[in-house]
């Protein structure tokens, strides 16, 4: 999936980030977390998805933690909210992982065939409540619904007007 040619610059890039975090960290398989991880550092339009500086700096520093101790209780177990049939997913990810993808491939095509965006990725990461990313979010304190909120309203196309002196929606 990484060299995928639905995929966009940013979350190939960020896919393969991710695959990286996850052998360094000794993880069978990518999650959510490590997908938001490598998004979150590879992507400025995801990170423009958040709440500004204080906001990402927390989000950085809980990941960071991650491969210290705190993801540790993660390690051997698979990341699968139950929801989703097996055969879906995508092999060396978990399921809530390949559904992800799966569904931010769904989401670009929705636009008419356009490539995935890092956006479509973190909404689709952000979907599941028992995914690792929206634990991760919930502990660093960001609030899912709000930030799904802000994805789903097109907070890109606001601020690109914004920058634009086109005002509000």
């Amino acid at each position: 999936m990484d060299d995928d040619h639905r995929l966009a610059v940013e979350p190939a890039a960020a896919l393969a980030a991710a695959r990286r975090r996850a052998v360094r960290d000794g993880d069978r398989q990518i999650d959510t977390a490590h997908l938001l991880h490598s998004l979150l550092e590879q992507d400025p339009q995801v990170r423009g998805a958040f709440d500004g500086g204080p906001q990402l700096a927390r989000l950085l520093g809980y990941l960071v933690q991650r491969s210290i101790g705190y993801g540790l209780r993660w390690q051997g177990a698979v990341e699968d909210s139950g929801t989703l049939p097996v055969v879906t997913a995508v092999e060396g990810f978990s399921p809530l992982a390949g559904a992800a993808l799966e569904d931010a491939c769904l989401r670009a095509a929705g636009r008419g065939g356009a490539l995935v965006r890092g956006v479509d990725l973190l909404a689709a990461i952000v979907a599941d409540p028992q995914a690792r990313a929206v634990e991760v979010l919930t502990r660093a304190a960001v609030d899912v619904h709000e930030l799904r909120a802000r994805i789903e309203h097109g907070f890109e196309e606001h601020e690109a007007r914004a920058g634009r002196g086109e005002g509000a929606y």
